[in-house]
Order: C-alpha cells, then structure tokens, then sequence
C-alpha cells in the first residue's frame, strides 16, 4: 500500500513559478513511476510529468516541455514539479500519481493506481 500528499500549490501571476511536492509513504520501496497529473475545469484530467523511479527517465507532455522539470529525492520518498513560465492555460488541480508496474504507458491516468488529493493551482493573467 503506498500512500501520496501533495503540497505546494497556490496562486501565481503568469510568467511566475511554483513548486509542487509528492511525498509518499507506506510501500515505497515497490513505486516504478511517479508523477503529475492535473485536471482543468471542465477538461479531462491529462498528464503532465513523470518520472520512472527506477532508472531516472522522465516524460512530459507537450504543452510542459521545456517549462516544467518532475525531479525525485529518492532519500526522501519525494517527486517535485517545478513549474515555471507559467500560463494561465496551466490553472488545474493538480494530482500526484504512482504505480508499482514495471511498464506502463507514463502518461495515461488510467495506468496508476495510488492518488493524493490533489493540490490548486491558480496562474492569473
């Protein structure tokens, strides 16, 4: 059983940055990938960064790349997002994510079982 918190979230003018935090707890040891995923008012919930634990790799959408950067401290149980450049298309709750399989496609919500709550993020214009 792995059990995830965010935190970090918050309101940011566009062009600013923020640094969002996963801790996780319990079964740590058995996470393959984690990452972030945020869901828009009214939009399907899309995956934003990951990283395979493992072996370092990281994954991103598109419309992040080169923008935000997902890190682990491994000592710690802890994957970051930080986000800068920020755009006000960027508004979203944003939800840490994890799986134990060793393959999976990274980007597809539906592929992670264990969630946390979710943290805000509000990028004003």
């Amino acid at each position: 059983q792995v059990q995830l918190v965010e935190s970090g979230g918050g309101s940011v003018q566009a062009g600013g940055s923020l640094r969002l935090s996963c801790e996780a707890s319990g079964y740590t040891s058995s996470i393959r990938y984690m990452g972030w995923f945020r869901q828009a008012a009214g939009k399907e919930r899309e995956g934003v960064a990951v990283v395979n634990t493992g072996g370092g790799r990281t994954y991103y959408a598109d419309s992040v790349k080169g923008r935000f950067t997902v890190s682990q401290d491994n000592a710690k149980n802890t994957v970051y997002l930080q986000m800068s450049s920020l755009k006000p298309e960027d508004t979203a709750m944003y939800s840490c994510a994890a799986d134990t399989k060793i393959f999976l496609s990274s980007l597809r919500a539906d592929e992670y079982k264990y969630w946390g709550q979710g943290t805000q993020v509000t990028v004003s214009p």
